[in-house]
Parts: structure tokens; C-alpha cells; sequence
């Protein structure tokens, strides 16, 4: 477990970390990465039992599953960074026959991804699997899942919401990134979701809320989240976030959802985050 103030810094190389990837490809989706680089810091460093050696199967460690795949660069960033692959890999982020493709697949075998994900709407189902079996198997550690609230489109998203409740999936806890941005706009003006903690709770789950881009509250409701499981119902985290949170100019714009800068941009945004723990 490390520090607030360590897990800090790590999120801010994170961030670093994630302008230069989109950059030198010119490629990916930087600004929900940017979002949500203090949860998963929190989460890697902190919270979650896990082993960078890697067990495809998760056996006897909590297991982490990204269903917004389009912000693999804070996804890859964290993995490495926490020791799953060599960091000087992240240099090839999107590039020809590289192990980091745009959004997490498996068949290059890339320790930390055990599924493929970014084609929306899935990743509640396949955690919920995961936290299934591992009730089966007698095996006490949790499941952890994070989800775009744009996702929340899909109508599967809402029929495994409500069976997580109906099978009692409670070693299971689901993060909603609440940026209220989407690929086209303001999920209000695209598709209203409505009050997310309302409905979550209608649908029998255990609904807490936190700032995801405030690291003491990370922390601590994380352990409050672990602290709810294995009472009889699933648990979510609704966390609100800015999309593009440390670079001022991404902040807050559905616009960086799917754009990378250029050298200027690229140099303004490296400024505001100073590197912390050595550039890749």
C-alpha cells in the first residue's frame, strides 16, 4: 500500500504518460484516460490483491476488468507502471504488431488484459461471470469493474445490472465514470441517464458516490466499497470525474475524447504534469 501522497505522484506520471502515447501516434482517446488516472492508481497501488505475475485465471487474487476499452493508454499506463510489463513497452502504444493495441485485446497476450473490451456494454456481464465463479470456487477475493457512463446505453449494461442483484453477486464492485461526456456530447443532450444513484438503487445495489479526481476520497471509498461487500448485493461506485482532468485545456470537453495534441498542445500539457516517476 502506498502513500496518498505517492499514489499522487504515480497518477500524475500516469497522465504524463498518457498525453505522450496518443501523441506519438497521433491516435487514442485522451481524455477520459486522463479522467479516471487517479482511480486506477488508487486501485492498482492501493486496493486490490493482485500479483504482476500474472494468473490469466485470477486464482486467489481480485481481478480488475476495464469495460470502456477506449481508455486503454490510462489502462496500459497503470499496468506497467505497477510492474505487469516492462514501462519502455508503453513506446509502442497503436503501433504495427504492438502487444498495446487501441483498445485491451488477448491474443497478444499482454499481462493484466483477460478480456478483449471497448465494444461497449459488455464488461458488466463478464465481471459478473468472474464474480460468479469465483463464489463456485470458493475463492474469497473480489471482482472490480469500470464503465463509461455513456456505456450506460446499452441496454445489456442494465440487464446484467439487475441480475448481479438477482444471483446476489456480492463480491462484486462496479465503478461508473460519471464525467457526464460522451463521443458526441454531454450525455445529457445524447441520452439522459437520469439520477444513476436512484436507479442503481432501484435495481438493488449498494450505490455510493465519490470524486475520482480527489485522491483521499479514492482511497477511501474504495475501502468503504470493500467494506459493503459480501452482504447479499452488488456494490457500485458512482464517481464523478472531468474528463481531461490535469491538462486545462482538455478539461471538461467531450472534444478530447478522441483526439490526441499536437507539439504545442503535447508541450503545454507535459508542463502542467511534471514527471514524478521517469519518463518511458
Amino acid at each position: 500500500m502506498e502513500s496518498v501522497t505517492k499514489l499522487k505522484d504515480i497518477a500524475t506520471q500516469v497522465r504524463r504518460d498518457i498525453v505522450r502515447m496518443v501523441h506519438a501516434v497521433q491516435s487514442g482517446h485522451p481524455g477520459g484516460s486522463l479522467g479516471c488516472a487517479d482511480f486506477l492508481t488508487a486501485l492498482y497501488f492501493n486496493t486490490m490483491e493482485h500479483n504482476p505475475s500474472f494468473n490469466m485465471d485470477a486464482v486467489n487474487e481480485d481481478v480488475f476488468f476495464l469495460s470502456n476499452g477506449h481508455i486503454s493508454p490510462v489502462f496500459y499506463s497503470v499496468l506497467a507502471r505497477s510492474g505487469y510489463f516492462d514501462v519502455k513497452e508503453l513506446a509502442t502504444f497503436r503501433k504495427l504488431n504492438t502487444r498495446l493495441q487501441g483498445h485491451p485485446a488477448t491474443h497478444e497476450h499482454l499481462p493484466g488484459v483477460r478480456i478483449a473490451s471497448g465494444s461497449l456494454g459488455q464488461g458488466m456481464s463478464v465481471a459478473i461471470g468472474a464474480a460468479l465463479s469465483k463464489k463456485l470456487n470458493g475463492d474469497n477475493h473480489l471482482v472490480f469493474s469500470l464503465h463509461g457512463d455513456g456505456e450506460l446505453d446499452e441496454g445489456q449494461v442494465w440487464e446484467a445490472i439487475m441480475s448481479a442483484t438477482h444471483l446476489k453477486v456480492d463480491n462484486l464492485i462496479s465503478t461508473i465514470d460519471w464525467n457526464g461526456q460522451q463521443i458526441d456530447g454531454p450525455t445529457s443532450k445524447v441520452m439522459n441517464l437520469g439520477d444513476l444513484h436512484i436507479k442503481f438503487a432501484a435495481f438493488g445495489w449498494v450505490v455510493i458516490e465519490m470524486n475520482g479526481n480527489d485522491m483521499d476520497d479514492v482511497v477511501a471509498t474504495l475501502d468503504k466499497a470493500k467494506s459493503l461487500t459480501g452482504n447479499g448485493q452488488p456494490v457500485c461506485i458512482l464517481m464523478k470525474t472531468e474528463m481531461g482532468k490535469g491538462v486545462d485545456f482538455m478539461e471538461g470537453s467531450h472534444e478530447w475524447h478522441g483526439i490526441a495534441p499536437n507539439n504545442d498542445q503535447l508541450a503545454k500539457a507535459l508542463a502542467q504534469l511534471p514527471e514524478t516517476l521517469g519518463d518511458y
